[in-house]
């Protein structure tokens, strides 16, 4: 498959940048704006036709629209933990609203009229300690995004004194926060509804971008039912994808009987990619192959899933602890099994390879665990325990 017309290595950068990042604002990073601005033809030809996503090039930002074909919890923002963050969140994005660009406002300010519009049956309270540390999670995400300046002052002392001031300003791409709809939200009355109408007016092209969807916005494809249409999709076209996508990305696909995946040979710092730097990936990949040494005693079933009760799980651990604990940091040989397991499964959760069956509580262990292992090598150093 030849490559797309115009798409050269920058343009392969431009993408990935892209898809890395929310957006990029002109006024943070102007090298990067102007690499992708450079390019915006060849870049919203191939990403229109392989993913129907939204190509926004505007003169303060360029902002690519990702929606996935399914949302799954790591795509919130992690530094929220409770609902009250997003409703908090989103009144604020209402607040901003109603604000004129580069108009300055106090906290005390927004501190009101997020009282007086916040939904439901809670009353926000400043004197209770949760909801003003609450708002410091929104204004602090808030402030990365970039849609507030602060101009003075510091949000984390708001959590000792509900009377600290902080002074903001409206930037300008707080009015793009938010991506358009067809029509009024209040006329969807579920989230599915609102991801289905991302594919009401698609053309024959919507089986190829739902796909594409999939590969690139998800650490791995599962053939989720025995007449999966997606997946056959995969199968059907896999030398043509496989050429497409190894032409114009640094990614290598990999597609088994119930799993597809994209991957890299070598690891780039602008990527998110498995593992990443925490001791706990170590951990992930020796438990992986302790999995597959113990397939013989929990064969998976026809989707390639592996259901587990914790006692099984925690037994599996055990075998890997004994194994490898001496390589891993003071607080992983330390931590009881059951603490261990809980850190893994939420790690492993996060990037498809396992799951809690909320009826049941079992513990399913997914296919992509097969493609992953980690073992010390025979010369390895064990040098002194720290």
């Amino acid at each position: 498959m030849e490559q797309a017309k115009g798409f050269d290595e920058k343009t392969q950068e431009a993408m990935e940048i892209l898809f890395e990042n929310f957006w990029i604002i002109r006024s943070e990073a102007p090298e990067i704006y102007q690499l992708v601005r450079e390019r915006e033809h060849a870049l919203r030809r191939y990403i229109s036709e392989k993913f129907g996503f939204r190509l926004i090039v505007h003169q303060y930002f360029i902002k690519l629209e990702k929606i996935p074909v399914k949302p799954e919890s790591w795509m919130g923002i992690q530094k929220f933990s409770k609902p009250m963050d997003y409703s908090l969140f989103c009144c604020l994005l209402a607040f901003l609203e109603s604000k004129s660009i580069d108009e300055q406002f106090l906290l005390s300010e927004l501190c009101e009229d997020l009282q007086a519009i916040y939904p439901g049956t809670i009353n926000i309270d400043w004197t209770n300690y949760e909801h003003r540390k609450s708002l410091i999670r929104v204004l602090s995400v808030a402030k990365d995004c970039k849609l507030l300046k602060l101009i003075d002052g510091e949000i984390e002392d708001f959590g000792h004194d509900k009377q600290q001031e902080v002074l903001y300003e409206v930037p300008v791409v707080s009015r793009y926060f938010m991506r358009s709809y067809p029509k009024d939200l209040f006329k969807f009355q579920s989230i599915d509804e609102i991801l289905d109408q991302e594919w009401q007016n698609s053309s024959t092209e919507m089986r190829r971008q739902r796909v594409y969807r999939k590969l690139f916005l998800s650490p791995v494809t599962y053939r989720e039912v025995l007449d999966d249409s997606d997946f056959y999709y995969l199968r059907n076209f896999r030398n043509r994808i496989r050429e497409d996508i190894e032409e114009h990305t640094d990614y290598q696909f990999e597609l088994y009987k119930n799993a597809a995946l994209l991957t890299m040979n070598e690891k780039k710092s602008r990527f998110t990619l498995f593992p990443d730097q925490k001791a706990v990936m170590d951990i992930v990949m020796h438990l992986s192959g302790i999995i597959r040494e113990n397939l013989g005693q929990f064969p998976p079933n026809e989707f390639g899933i592996l259901r587990l009760t914790s006692t099984d799980f925690e037994m599996i651990l055990k075998k890997c602890v004994t194994q490898f604990k001496s390589g891993w940091s003071k607080s992983y040989r330390e931590a009881p099994l059951r603490q261990l397991a809980k850190e893994l499964l939420e790690v492993m959760g996060e990037w498809k390879m396992a799951d809690v069956d909320e009826e049941t509580d079992m513990i399913l262990i997914y296919p992509l665990v097969g493609r992953i292992v980690g073992k010390y090598p025979s010369d390895y150093d064990w040098g002194e325990e720290t």
